[in-house]
């Protein structure tokens, strides 16, 4: 199956020049960095040439790869100011065609369901060249709940060469749709690898109150913004009054978001506006507080490992493995829902305790050891069958 993607995805530019990188690697956000470094760094450790092409989506996510030798991580000089997600798409298409027009690439990989991940795709498919999705498979079977992120999804899994997906469901979802051709490999999501090889941060926050429970808040997606976030934050002041918990938010980078939370939960007793933290730091608060409230797509794969319940602050997820396992729960972003689910955990010691429960739906943390192999496999020549697995329970007592 593997030779037929390669036939499918064309020649590529050529491997004449051997001091040329086989693979390049586009990455473009602060999430697509932390799951990418570990499948890098076992690229590495394999000695395979590779580059990285940081499309400047965020800023500051370079020192992620410098394990790296110097000259195999590349930024791009775009101004991504003021654009829409599609205009965003574009810009980086056009340059990353140009980039690789210029560059003898055998394999592209592409992370997640960003822009810069649509328009790594589109470059690769563009420039012949075959494609790699890490995080294949993930759905909400509704175009509107995210958009953009779920028809990038649903287009770059139909480009893919190569399709890594996080877990069985994924892999079933990519089983459904009759576009899929390249090859899937259940591996286990590269999130988890990087969440077990963070090393312990500092605690950032003094304890809480002697008798309050801490909640770590995280919102800031596009379709929670308007009345869905005021409706968040009226059920964070209600709670705050009301219940004995404290609210610990992380502002977020981008300026307009930030300035409409501290409008909306500035000042207000039992709620902690912070700045906003690293990977480590927010690991940290994660393992230090009592429940976690989110919209946030890595927090819901990384709390159920650390045994945090989640409360999902959307009204669809891609990512309904936790609810499986009982580590999370739907509860969109109607006030009244939200608090009479943070009050039932408060008062149901029961429920609390299975919810908080470690548990690995999203993987062992070896997800990148097995990208890396099928990766290799897949650039020698004809592979071994895909990868299936299912994962230990992190008390070792049978499977998930």
């Amino acid at each position: 199956m593997a030779d037929a993607a390669r036939s499918r995805a064309g020649p590529g530019l050529g491997t004449e020049d051997a001091s040329s990188p086989k693979i390049v690697s586009i990455v473009g956000t602060r999430p697509e960095a932390i799951k990418m470094e570990p499948v890098v760094r076992a690229l590495a450790e394999r000695g395979l040439e590779q580059e990285i092409i940081l499309t400047g989506q965020h800023r500051g996510i370079a020192s992620t790869f410098d394990f790296l030798p110097a000259g195999q991580v590349r930024e791009l000089a775009i101004n991504m100011e003021e654009q829409s997600a599609g205009e965003i798409s574009e810009t980086i298409h056009f340059e990353l065609c140009d980039r690789l027009d210029r560059r003898e690439a055998s394999l592209v990989i592409v992370q997640g369901d960003t822009s810069t991940a649509y328009a790594g795709a589109m470059a690769a498919r563009d420039r012949s060249i075959a494609l790699a999705h890490v995080e294949a498979g993930l759905r909400t079977h509704d175009l509107q709940q995210p958009w953009p992120e779920e028809g990038n999804r649903v287009t770059i899994d139909a480009l893919a060469d190569l399709l890594f997906a996080p877990s069985e469901q994924a892999a079933r979802n990519l089983a459904a749709e009759p576009a899929i051709q390249g090859t899937v490999h259940v591996t286990g999501n590269s999130g988890i690898d990087a969440l077990f090889a963070a090393p312990p941060a500092p605690s950032c926050l003094p304890p809480p109150e002697e008798g309050c429970k801490r909640i770590l808040l995280t919102c800031h997606r596009r379709e929670n913004q308007g009345e869905p976030l005021r409706q968040i934050a009226r059920a964070c002041r209600r709670m705050a009054r009301e219940l004995p918990v404290e609210i610990v938010l992380p502002l977020h980078p981008n300026p307009q978001l930030r300035r409409t939370l501290e409008r909306l939960l500035g000042g207000v007793a039992h709620i902690r506006l912070v700045e906003p933290l690293g990977h480590r730091a927010t690991i940290s608060l994660m393992a230090e507080s009592w429940l976690v409230l989110t919209d946030s797509g890595g927090i819901q794969e990384e709390a159920p490992a650390l045994g945090k319940p989640v409360l999902v602050l959307r009204n669809v997820t891609e990512r309904a493995e936790a609810i499986e396992t009982d580590n999370a729960e739907l509860v969109g972003t109607d006030a009244d829902r939200i608090v009479r689910a943070v009050t039932r955990l408060v008062e149901d010691e029961d429920r609390y305790r299975r919810m908080a429960t470690p548990s690995l739906p999203f993987g062992d943390g070896h997800a990148s050891a097995r990208i890396a192999d099928a990766i290799e496999q897949f650039l020698a020549g004809p592979t071994q069958p895909p990868v299936s697995l299912r994962f230990a329970r992190p008390d070792g007592e049978g499977l998930l």
